[in-house]
């Protein structure tokens, strides 16, 4: 085996097993997306969704894969771009990036690893790739995989992802 398939193999391996919370926080397999991202404290990911009344359907049966960004990330987005999201007269735009950043199904690491991009429920494509073992969700970092929960997974992301339409 040469060093890159080595290397490759080893990052897949590794990005696919890169653990949430501690397990004896709570046992993700058994709580949906939004009460997962609840536990993992994804204060502002969970705001969003409540300001864009889309709870019910993340608690639904789905299946779905989130590509939830970290607080961080959207501490990043432009000043004022977030508090204006969440007003009542924004809540389609907030509706359609929140949608931006969900898959219909169940799609984990090793599948994400093959393809090369992926149809959002709010209708445009995201592109994937991967760089030197870092899976890429169009231009965000996927920073932990593979967050199993009874309706889905969720792929925690570097950066708010924004639909091109």
């Amino acid at each position: 085996m040469n060093r890159f398939t080595f290397l490759t193999c080893f990052a897949v391996l590794a990005f696919a097993g890169m653990p949430f919370v501690n397990a004896d926080q709570h046992d993700e397999k058994t709580k949906d997306i939004v009460d997962t991202a609840v536990a993992a404290k994804f204060n502002t990911l969970v705001a969003a969704v409540k300001a864009g009344d889309l709870v019910e359907t993340l608690k639904s049966k789905g299946p779905f894969t989130v590509l939830a960004p970290t607080d961080e990330a959207f501490a990043a987005l432009p000043e004022g771009t977030l508090e204006s999201l969440l007003k009542p007269e924004n809540k389609s735009k907030l509706q359609a990036i929140l949608k931006y950043h969900v898959i219909p199904g169940k799609v984990v690491a090793k599948q994400v690893m093959t393809i090369s991009e992926a149809k959002t429920v709010e209708g445009s494509m995201v592109k994937v790739k991967t760089e030197g073992g870092t899976v890429m969700i169009n231009s965000a970092k996927v920073v932990k995989a593979d967050v199993m929960c009874s309706n889905g997974v969720i792929h925690v992301i570097d950066k708010v992802l924004l639909p091109t339409n």
